[in-house]
C-alpha cells in the first residue's frame, strides 16, 4: 500500500523532532508551537511552482520542502505521539497539495484533530481545487478554524511566470484572490492568512502593497524569505538580503495591526521603503519590541504566533529572517543594523 493520506501525512523536522522521532534540540532554545503537516500522495503535487519543493517538475527523490526534511508518518501515530508529547503544542496546520484527493482528505484529517486532540485546526488550501464555497464550509464543520492561502509571488506577472503559464502550472491568480474573499466571509475577517514569499523579483513597494490589498480584503499575511530548494526551476536565485526582508515584515506588522498604511509609505527609485509613514517615537517602539521580525503564522491561545516554524526558512548559524521568539536587545540592535542597509 503506498503511504497516502489519509492514512499518512508528511511532517516537518520540526514536528518530528517534537514528537520524539528525531533527537535534537533548537537553537536558542526556541519551541515548536504548532505541528506542520503536509497531504500526501503517489506521484505528489500536480503544481508545478518554479521555486517549491513540492513541485511536479522537481528533480525526483528530493524530499525537502522549505529548506527542510518532511518524513511520512502515519497519521494515527501523529495524534498519538501529539497527545503523549506536545504539552507545549497549541495548534497544528495540515496543507493540502494540488490532487484531486485533497479537499475530501483535508477534512477526514481536520475531523481526527479535532476528535482527537486538543489542538486548534488551521488548514493550509488549494484555491485551484475550490471551485465553489462548499468546500469552505466542509472545511470549517470539520473543525477548521483558521486557512490558509499560498498566494506567494507579489505581483500577476510574478504568479503568472513561476506558478501559472510561466511553468505550464494550473494556478490562476484571479482565483487565488477571488477564494481569499470567499474565505474571509466564511471564517470572518482576521481568520485567514495569506502567504507570501519575499524574493521572487518583486520590489518592496510591490510587496507592501500586496500585503495592503490582503489587509483590506480582511485577511492578515504570513511572510517567507525566498529559500533556493535544491532541484527546482529556481534554485539558483539568489535569497533577499536581511535588510529588504526585515524592511517588508516591519510594513506588514505595520499594516497587519492597523498601526500603518501602504499609502503612507514612501520608497525610492528601487522601491525600496524609505519612510514607513508613521511617527519616530512609534516606529521606535515596534522595532524595539521585537515582535515584527518574529515568525509570522496563526496564532494560538495566547493571541501570539502559534506557527513559529523554527529556523524552516533559514540555518540557525545565519543571520536570521525569522525569529522563532522574541528578539533580545542584541537582536534588535542587529536588526536595526540591516534596516538601514539599502546595499542589495
Amino acid at each position: 500500500m503506498s503511504e497516502s493520506s489519509p492514512e499518512f501525512v508528511r511532517t516537518s523536522t520540526a514536528a518530528a523532532m517534537t514528537l520524539k522521532y528525531y533527537p535534537g534540540k533548537f537553537y536558542r532554545g526556541a519551541k515548536l508551537k504548532a505541528l506542520n503537516l503536509l497531504l500526501t500522495y503517489e506521484p505528489g503535487c500536480y503544481a508545478r511552482c518554479a521555486y517549491c519543493g513540492l513541485s511536479s517538475s522537481r528533480k525526483p527523490n528530493e524530499d525537502s520542502f522549505i529548506r527542510v526534511d518532511w518524513p511520512t508518518i502515519r497519521t494515527d501515530e501523529v495524534i498519538e505521539r501529539a497527545n503523549k508529547y506536545g504539552k507545549g503544542l497549541d495548534r497544528v496546520c495540515i496543507s493540502m497539495i494540488t490532487h484531486p484527493r485533497a479537499l475530501k482528505d483535508l477534512n477526514i484529517v481536520s475531523k481526527r484533530f479535532r476528535d482527537e486532540t486538543k489542538l486548534s485546526i488551521s488548514a493550509l488550501i488549494g484555491p485551484t481545487l475550490i471551485k465553489s464555497r462548499k468546500p469552505l464550509l466542509d472545511m470549517r464543520k470539520a473543525g477548521v478554524e483558521r486557512v490558509g492561502i499560498a498566494v506567494d509571488a507579489a505581483t500577476l506577472e510574478l504568479f503568472e511566470k513561476y506558478r501559472g503559464k510561466g511553468v505550464r502550472g494550473p494556478h490562476k491568480w484571479d482565483r487565488y484572490w477571488k477564494v481569499l474573499g470567499d474565505a474571509v466571509d466564511v471564517f470572518g475577517r482576521g481568520m485567514v492568512g495569506v502567504h507570501l514569499i519575499v524574493g521572487l523579483g518583486e520590489t518592496e513597494r510591490q510587496m507592501v502593497e500586496t500585503i495592503q490589498k490582503a489587509h483590506d480584503l480582511g485577511a492578515c499575511t504570513h511572510l517567507f524569505a525566498f529559500y533556493p530548494e535544491e532541484g527546482s526551476a529556481l534554485e539558483k536565485l539568489a535569497r533577499p538580503a536581511v535588510g529588504h526582508y526585515h524592511r517588508v515584515q516591519l510594513a506588514r506588522w505595520l499594516i497587519d495591526n492597523d498601526l500603518g498604511n501602504a499609502k503612507k509609505m514612501k520608497f525610492d527609485c528601487k522601491g525600496q521603503i524609505t519612510d514607513f509613514g508613521v511617527g519616530e517615537e512609534a516606529l521606535d517602539r515596534v522595532i524595539d519590541e521585537g515582535e515584527a521580525f518574529m515568525t509570522s503564522g496563526c496564532p494560538g491561545k495566547d493571541g501570539k504566533v502559534s506557527c513559529n516554524r523554527p529556523y524552516g526558512n533559514e540555518r540557525p548559524s545565519e543571520k536570521l529572517r525569522n525569529y522563532p521568539f522574541l528578539p533580545n536587545s542584541k537582536d534588535v540592535l542587529e536588526i536595526r543594523k540591516h534596516l538601514a542597509d539599502y546595499s542589495s
